[in-house]
């Protein structure tokens, strides 16, 4: 039989501006009723953390946004990666200087890989003193004006890349990397 392995859900919108308002525990029953196991959140935000088989992570995913449809009456997009995926993300970072400072990085998790025609869409100067890297299924933002003054919104990065992207910031990042390494 195959042995679980600890994933992340990120889950774009919960909790934010008073909107999709999801109390942690109803999230945490509706993804052990997707059929993930040893379940559990982080922070308001929509993160949770949840142990399945490779084959079965998918469908735990698949099964959570059709509940959280059905709940909030729209889609809400649900981003999951693993404890591999996400220990890469952290070695990948490409501003390592800047991750110094916490609150000026921060992890656009994209729920497919972009093209390079599309990446090479993103427009550079969109936001003066903001730069990005897309690798993989990640853009890394380095956002020295912090992320309320970036016009690299989730909307225009979703737009551009073709794919649904929702950003963590380093500390949560890391935070994460850290209880899905506490699972084994």
């Amino acid at each position: 039989m195959a042995r679980p392995t600890a994933f992340v859900a990120l889950l774009r919108g919960i909790n934010v501006g008073g909107k999709n308002k999801l109390p942690m525990v109803d999230l945490r029953d509706m993804v052990e009723d997707a059929g993930g196991g040893e379940v559990a959140t982080y922070i308001q935000s929509g993160n949770v953390l949840f142990e399945a088989t490779k084959a079965a992570s998918k469908a735990v995913v698949v099964e959570l946004e059709r509940a959280l449809e059905d709940r909030l009456g729209h889609p809400i997009p649900v981003v999951f990666r693993s404890r591999a995926d996400l220990e890469a993300v952290i070695d990948g970072n490409p501003y390592p200087a800047a991750a110094k400072d916490p609150p000026t990085v921060h992890v656009g998790f994209l729920a497919a890989k972009p093209k390079a025609a599309t990446v090479g869409r993103l427009d550079p100067d969109r936001s003066p003193d903001d730069e990005f890297s897309v690798l993989g299924r990640e853009i890394y933002l380095h956002l020295p004006g912090g992320v309320g003054k970036t016009k690299l919104t989730s909307a225009y990065l979703d737009k551009t890349l073709g794919t649904t992207v929702t950003i963590r910031n380093w500390k949560t990042t890391l935070k994460l990397a850290e209880l899905l390494a506490e699972r084994g």
